[in-house]
Parts: structure tokens; C-alpha cells; sequence
């Protein structure tokens, strides 16, 4: 399986101990950085990069996941959900990276690397990348009404409500 990282300066500790030991498991590691540590850096356009990754491995047919890393993963996991098609999960246990792969079919993980020890990290994230989509006709419905909310702005006989428009 190929897997996509990106981080910023709060995650590139974590990130680096997670290449080499997925490596080590067999994983197929792609850095989408940084390179370098930065105290100042942002982390939307790693992110990104990496979700776009993912997507583009997905639709090519590939086994492909990503992993998204920061101080608490939130903004990560926003910014790689900014990619049309991606869902990102923030797990903060194996309990819920388990159920983002079964119950969303999420293609990327955000995990926050000030909030976890970096062998807790791992063993998260080894629960995301070895759980699998369940294909249950309830969590399919509800990620094709999200999906259909993306791209149109509705989700067929369901009321949005829009205080903006």
C-alpha cells in the first residue's frame, strides 16, 4: 500500500519515526513534507498535496491512504478535506481511526503529534491503514449524501437550509 504524509514543524518529529517504521512494515511512504524544520511554516499546502495524492492514486485503481500531521491535527485534517472527493478523519484513538476507514471510508488520517506519544501515533494510525470499509448500505448513503452536498449544494429529499442565501 502506498501512503501519503504531510505534517508541519509540530508533526515532522512524529513524521520522520512514522516513515521509518511503516517502511520497515512494508508501506510504501511518499513525504509531501516539509523537508526541513520550520517553526513558522504552514501546513495547508502539505496537507493538500498529499490528499491530492491520494485521490490521484485512488482513481488510477491503486491501494492508496494518507496521513496528515500537526500540533492537534484539526487544521490538517480541514485542509486535506478542502480536496473534492477526500474525506479526512481526526483519530485521536484506535477506536475512532478504526471506524473512520469501516463507517466513512476515510482516505486519510489526521493525527495531532503534541497530543500523543509517538508509539500511541503509530499504533493509530496502523488501526486506520489495516481497518477496511465495511461497504454497509447505511455508511454508503450517508458518504453519497455527502458527496452529493459537495458537488451541488443539496442532498436529494433532505431540507438545507442556507441562512446566507
Amino acid at each position: 500500500m502506498r501512503v501519503h504524509i504531510a505534517t508541519d514543524h509540530a508533526g515532522l518529529e512524529l513524521s520522520h519515526y512514522l516513515i521509518q517504521e511503516l517502511t520497515a512494515a512494508g508501506y510504501q511512504m511518499v513525504d509531501h513534507g516539509p523537508a526541513d524544520y520550520d517553526p513558522v511554516d504552514d501546513y495547508p499546502s502539505f496537507c493538500i498535496n498529499a490528499a491530492l495524492a491520494v485521490r490521484a492514486d485512488r482513481a488510477q485503481g491503486l491501494d492508496s491512504l494518507g496521513i496528515v500531521l500537526g500540533g492537534s491535527g484539526n487544521g490538517e485534517q480541514m485542509a486535506a478535506n478542502k480536496v473534492p472527493g477526500i474525506r479526512a478523519a481526526l483519530a485521536w484513538n484506535q477506536d475512532t481511526a478504526v471506524l473512520a476507514r469501516e463507517h466513512n471510508n476515510a482516505q486519510v488520517v489526521a493525527v495531532g503529534g503534541r497530543q500523543h506519544p509517538k508509539e500511541e501515533a503509530l499504533e493509530i494510525i496502523k488501526a486506520f491503514l489495516t481497518a477496511q470499509w465495511t461497504e454497509e448500505e447505511r455508511h454508503q448513503r450517508r458518504i453519497s449524501q455527502m458527496a452529493e452536498f459537495e458537488q451541488t449544494g443539496l442532498i436529494a429529499g433532505k431540507e438545507i437550509i442556507d441562512p446566507a442565501a
